[in-house]
């Protein structure tokens, strides 16, 4: 098994990075591979709306000026997915947002190949906007019906200076135990899936409010 984190700071050994070091301790202790994409210091420009991943259903976004398309084969492998960012202004640092807005909509209009992986999401923050990062950044997991991992408090870790966060003793417990959590609905998920089969999966109905 293996879970693929994405790192949205732009600095690549943040306290971001910091708190995906964490969970990926406790993901390797229980035998699961860990890997760290970094995505933040990419030019990654935002969704276009132009639709044609849903009319080609190739697995592929129409912008091919950064690595997207290569990442979204590599996390479309993976048992595990985990989200996270720093808070820019309470929210998703702009890259980052970028990426998950082209990443998701490319799975959802190709079958929705997330469904049911187990999915996580952290947040590192000075002070204040990590619950409502947090939250944006669940968005895309809850959307793609996958199985969200939890942990103690809300997945957030303080710190300013790069690896400061270490020093949030909750933090690290929270992260630490997130892993601990992970590691456990990755097992159940692979000792069940021969055993336990899964919903089958609906046709979306869309529907908007003038009709």
């Amino acid at each position: 098994m293996k879970v693929v984190a994405i790192n949205g700071s732009p600095h690549k050994a943040g306290n971001t990075y910091h708190a995906l070091e964490l969970v990926g301790s406790k993901l390797k202790m229980n035998g699961i591979d860990f890997e760290i994409l970094h995505v933040g210091n990419k030019a990654i420009r935002g969704c276009t709306a132009c639709g044609k991943c849903s009319r080609t259903r190739d697995e592929k976004c129409s912008i091919t000026t950064d690595p997207l398309n290569e990442w979204i084969q590599i996390l479309k492998d993976a048992d595990g997915i985990i989200l996270s960012s720093p808070v820019f202004y309470s929210g998703v640092a702009g890259t980052m947002k970028s990426f998950l807005d082209r990443l998701f909509y490319v799975s959802l209009s190709n079958g929705n190949f997330f469904r049911h992986k187990v999915g996580a999401a952290l947040v590192a923050v000075r002070r204040s906007g990590g619950s409502s990062t947090l939250d944006t950044l669940n968005h895309y997991l809850s959307y793609s019906e996958m199985m969200l991992a939890t942990s103690s408090y809300w997945n957030i870790i303080h710190g300013t200076t790069p690896g400061e966060a270490i020093q949030d003793a909750e933090g690290v417990q929270i992260m630490e135990t997130l892993g601990e959590n992970m590691a456990w609905q990755l097992k159940m998920r692979e000792a069940t899936k021969e055993t336990l089969p899964a919903p089958a999966k609906v046709q979306k109905v869309m529907t908007n409010f003038i009709r």
